[in-house]
């Protein structure tokens, strides 16, 4: 039984863990921006079965913990995206840039999205490996101490 046990944890290290990777986590309100033919439905479904939901789409109104948005450089302004993007965000909450990695159709340079977050009032903290994607983390910067006790 140990020998089964180490060939199914060996399993599980090798197959990709995408969700894991974007910290999302049971419960969680997933929005999916920029949707298109390219998107990678692997990522899509392993974010679902994370959070326990389908992931909602532009016209959610709840309150969202994580946006998913897909990005191409052929996509339009990202800064205007994101401020899209935010507005139903969470005040904790998370975007996940998500760009076809160098060498694939519509590579985002990553210099674009370190000089649009800023200006969407986003900061980028990491960045995540999703095979042929590669995700860019923002989160909207924490406001100084309130000086209340």
């Amino acid at each position: 039984m140990t020998r089964w046990l180490k060939e199914e944890q060996v399993v599980a290290a090798d197959s990709p863990n995408y969700a894991r990777k974007l910290g999302i986590e049971k419960n969680q309100l997933v929005q999916e921006l920029g949707w298109d033919e390219d998107t990678d439905d692997d990522i899509r479904f392993d974010i679902e079965d994370a959070c326990g939901a389908e992931l909602l789409d532009e016209d959610a109104e709840d309150v969202i913990d994580v946006v998913l948005l897909w990005w191409r450089n052929d996509d339009g302004d990202l800064v205007d995206r994101l401020m899209d993007a935010i507005t139903p965000l969470a005040e904790d909450g998370v975007v996940w840039v998500v760009t076809p990695k160098t060498g694939h159709p519509g590579h985002v340079k990553p210099s674009d999205i370190a000089e649009s977050a800023p200006t969407a009032g986003l900061m980028q903290t990491s960045s995540a490996n999703l095979g042929d994607w590669i995700a860019s983390r923002l989160v909207q910067p924490k406001s100084g101490p309130t000086g209340r006790r």
